[in-house]
C-alpha cells in the first residue's frame, strides 16, 4: 500500500515474482508479507534456453552470480519490471540490453561486507601461521610442533589493492589487529585509521608482506597479478583473492610458490567454476604448501544471506509499488512522494531531446492536470514519474505510450 491508500493498479495475484539459485527466504518472505502470493522459489539457476522459456510471464527476476541474463533472455522477457542481483556484482546481467529494455537492475553491494572481510584476516591468520600445512601433516598422524616460519599478524604490512567497501573493512580489522595498512586504489580514497596510501601497485607490492585483492573484474583487472607483477612481491609474501577469478593468473602463481618466492595464498574464486555442489573441481593450485582453496564462499554466511535478501527484495518491492530506483545500474535513481488525490504513471523512454515536452504536450492539449513529476536522465534513457488526475488517468496512460522514444510505461496506482 502507499502513503495515499492506493494499491498497485496490476492485481497483486497475477503479478509473478521467480528467485533463482536459492535466494535467501526473508526475499520471499518479504514479498508475501505484502500480499504477492505468486512467489516462485528454485535452488539451482537456469540455462538460457530453460530461462527463455520460462520467464515470458515472470515480472520480477531474483538471481544471484550463476544465472546468465544475455540479450536473448531478455527480448523474450515481455513482462520484466526489474531484476534483482541478490549478490555484490551485476556483470551477469547485459546492463546495455536491460537499460534499452527498461528493465531496473538492482543488487546489494554492501550486504556481504564484513562476511569477506572477516574471512580475509581469518585466512591471514592461517597462512602465517602455516596452518594448512600442519593441518594437513597431523590429519595424516604426522606430528609437526615447530615455530619455524610461523608470525604473528602484528606488525606485519598488509596491502590492500581495491579500497572499496571490503578493502576498507579488511583495512579497519588489520589496524585492530596491530597491523600497518597500505592501499592502492586507482580512484582516490580517503584513507581509514592509519592506512597509507600506495603511490604505485609496485610500490604496494614490494612493501606489503599480506597481499589482498578487493576489485572488481574488468579488462583492466584481469591477469592484474601476473607473472610480471609477481615478480615485484616482498619474497615470502602471501597472497589472498576473494575478489574475482580473472584478476590473477593461476598458473604464474603456481610457479612462485613452488620455487619459495610466495610462502602462501588463499584463493576463492576462479576463472573457471563449476556449475553445481558435487561437480568436478581443478586449479593449478592443487597440492601446494601453504595453500588454503574455498569454493567461492568469501560471502556465504547466514547473516550476509539474510542482509542480502532483505536488501534487494526490499529494493525491488520499492520499485515495484512506489516507482523508487535508488540502487538501479540502468534506470536513473528517484524517488517522488504520493501525491493526494492522483494516480502514478512511470514512464521510461531513450534519452533523447524533446521528450518531457512532448510529455507535457500531450497531456495539456487533453487537459490532464499533472499534480507532480519528476524526470532524471543518464546517457542512454531518462526514466519520468508522473501523478496525474484519478478521473483521467487511463486516458493520460494511453497517451504516453504514443509519446516518441517511449521505451516502457507502466501504471504504478
Amino acid at each position: 500500500m502507499t502513503k495515499a491508500g492506493n494499491s498497485t493498479s496490476y492485481p497483486k495475484e497475477k503479478i509473478r515474482i521467480l528467485f533463482l539459485e536459492n535466494i535467501s527466504d526473508a526475499a520471499v518472505k518479504n514479498f508475501r508479507h505484502h500480499g504477492y502470493v505468486k512467489v516462485d522459489k528454485i535452488s539451482k539457476a537456469m540455462t538460457e534456453e530453460q530461462l527463455i522459456d520460462e520467464i515470458k510471464d515472470v515480472h520480477i527476476l531474483g538471481i544471484r552470480s550463476k544465472t546468465q541474463i544475455t540479450k536473448k533472455i531478455l527480448e523474450a522477457a515481455k513482462k520484466l519490471q526489474a531484476i534483482g542481483c541478490f549478490c555484490i556484482g551485476v556483470n551477469q546481467v547485459d546492463l546495455k540490453e536491460a537499460t534499452k529494455n527498461g528493465v531496473v537492475v538492482f543488487n546489494a553491494p554492501y550486504s556481504n561486507t564484513r562476511s569477506v572481510a572477516e574471512l580475509v584476516i581469518g585466512a591471514a591468520i592461517m597462512l602465517i601461521r602455516r596452518i594448512p600445512d600442519k593441518n594437513k601433516a597431523a590429519h595424516e598422524g604426522v606430528w609437526m610442533k615447530d615455530a619455524k616460519g610461523s608470525y604473528e599478524l602484528r606488525g606485519k604490512t598488509l596491502g590492500i589493492i581495491g579500497y572499496g567497501n571490503i578493502g576498507s573493512q579488511v583495512s579497519v580489522l588489520a589496524e585492530a589487529l596491530g597491523m600497518k595498512v597500505l592501499f592502492y586504489d586507482v580512484e582516490t580514497k580517503l584513507p581509514l585509521g592509519n592506512a597509507e596510501d600506495a603511490k604505485s601497485l609496485k610500490e604496494l607490492l614490494s612493501r606489503a608482506d599480506i597481499v589482498t585483492l578487493h576489485v572488481p573484474e574488468t579488462a583492466q583487472t584481469k591477469n592484474l597479478i601476473s607473472k610480471t607483477n609477481l615478480k615485484h612481491f616482498k619474497k615470502g609474501a602471501i597472497l589472498i583473492n576473494y575478489a574475482r577469478g580473472e584478476v590473477v593468473d593461476l598458473e604464474a602463481l603456481r610457479k612462485e610458490i613452488l620455487e619459495g618466492n610466495i610462502c602462501g595464498a588463499a584463493v576463492d574464486v576462479y576463472p573457471w567454476e563449476p556449475e553445481k555442489n558435487g561437480d568436478h573441481f581443478q586449479t593449478p593450485l592443487q597440492d601446494l604448501p601453504n595453500v588454503i582453496l574455498t569454493p567461492h564462499i568469501g560471502g556465504s554466511t547466514e547473516e550476509a544471506q539474510q542482509n542480502i535478501g532483505e536488501d534487494v527484495s526490499i529494493k525491488l518491492y520499492n520499485y515495484l509499488e512506489k516507482g523508487i530506483t535508488f540502487g538501479s545500474h540502468t534506470v536513473p535513481a528517484l524517488a517522488l512522494p504520493p501525491q493526494e488525490g492522483s494516480h502514478r504513471i512511470l514512464h521510461i523512454h531513450n534519452n533523447v531531446p524533446g521528450v518531457l515536452s512532448a510529455i507535457n504536450t500531450q497531456l495539456s492539449k487533453h487537459n490532464i492536470n499533472i499534480v507532480g513529476q519528476y524526470l532524471k536522465t543518464n546517457d542512454e534513457i531518462g526514466y519520468v514519474v508522473l501523478d496525474v488526475d484519478k478521473k483521467l488517468s487511463s486516458q493520460a496512460l494511453h497517451l504516453l505510450k504514443e509519446v516518441k522514444a517511449t521505451i516502457k510505461v507502466r501504471m504504478l496506482y
